[in-house]
């Protein structure tokens, strides 16, 4: 194993920079543009965004986890971030969108499974270590 993986560090940190920027744009653009329902939403998104980015951080440094159990966990939550978080984005901004979002509503969910399965992953990398 490697002390740390680099490819996750480094992606982990691109993603905080970018949930950083969107939260900003939430807290300071938004207000005027959509309703406070939507607004709670777009906040949603940010907030598991910037969980996973933060779990990703300590994947990435913890040399403890496995190799494949790190690759399989930064695929579930980069995607999880992906649909949950993207559609969230693009859903709590319908009404000012020139185009329909609605086809996005049962995606959320499969990004919130992702979630799940990469934490289930870390899970098993972690109890199988001999």
């Amino acid at each position: 194993m490697e002390k740390f993986d680099k490819k996750i560090i480094v992606t982990a940190s691109v993603l905080a920079a970018i949930t950083i920027g969107i939260g900003a744009f939430g807290a300071h653009g938004l207000k005027e543009l959509v309703d406070a329902e939507a607004l709670s939403s777009f906040e949603t998104g940010v907030r598991y965004q910037m969980y996973h980015v933060l779990a990703l951080l300590i994947v990435g440094f913890a040399t403890v986890i496995p190799a494949a159990t790190k690759k399989w966990v930064f695929r579930f939550f980069c995607f999880g971030i992906l649909l949950f978080s993207g559609s969230i984005y693009l859903l709590a901004l319908k009404s000012v969108l020139p185009f329909s979002v609605s086809f996005l509503g049962p995606v959320t969910p499969i990004g919130g499974l992702l979630f799940m399965m990469g934490w289930l992953r870390m899970a098993y990398g972690l109890l199988t270590i001999k």
